[in-house]
């Protein structure tokens, strides 16, 4: 347990970074967020800068934080979750898993309908019991998909 409540302290602190990337303080409003993730762009656009000058170097690996930092934000979103939530239950009662792996605390998970979710602050330990169970979507049912912060990481055809 205590490494679940490490990593869940890491992940926070990876939140608030984002959130104080975006000047965003409380729960993340999308409106505010998409706002906020346009100001910046613009402000660090890497095409602002002279290619050679060490500023748009900068501007490009900021331009990159930005995205990923906005992308991240908006999927875990209240918004976002609530507004997914619908399809979210109905795959879950209507897919299985087809894969699933786990890597410092995070566990992803493909199903056979080609979405991908990323559930936060998995122990190794549930990973383990994850693996070992004679029907794993079952176990992870009961035991996962509920029970962590999660997001939508891809979709299959949308990255074809």
């Amino acid at each position: 347990m205590a490494n679940f409540a490490r990593y869940f302290r890491r992940l926070m602190k990876h939140i608030t970074e984002y959130k104080k990337l975006f000047n965003v303080e409380g729960p993340i409003q999308l409106a505010e967020l998409k706002t906020n993730y346009r100001n910046l762009v613009k402000e660090w656009h890497p095409d602002k800068f002279l290619s050679g000058d060490d500023k748009a170097k900068e501007a490009e690996e900021k331009s990159r934080q930005i995205t990923q930092a906005y992308e991240f934000l908006k999927s875990i979103a209240p918004e976002t979750i609530a507004k997914d939530l619908d399809e979210y239950n109905a795959m879950l009662a209507s897919s299985a898993m087809a894969d699933f792996q786990h890597k410092k605390q995070i566990l992803e998970v493909t199903f056979n309908n080609g979405m991908t979710y990323e559930y936060f602050g998995v122990p190794e330990k549930m990973y383990s019991k994850l693996c070992s169970s004679p029907t794993p979507f079952r176990f992870a049912k009961r035991n996962i998909f509920n029970a962590f912060p999660y997001r939508r990481a891809k979709r299959e055809k949308e990255m074809a």
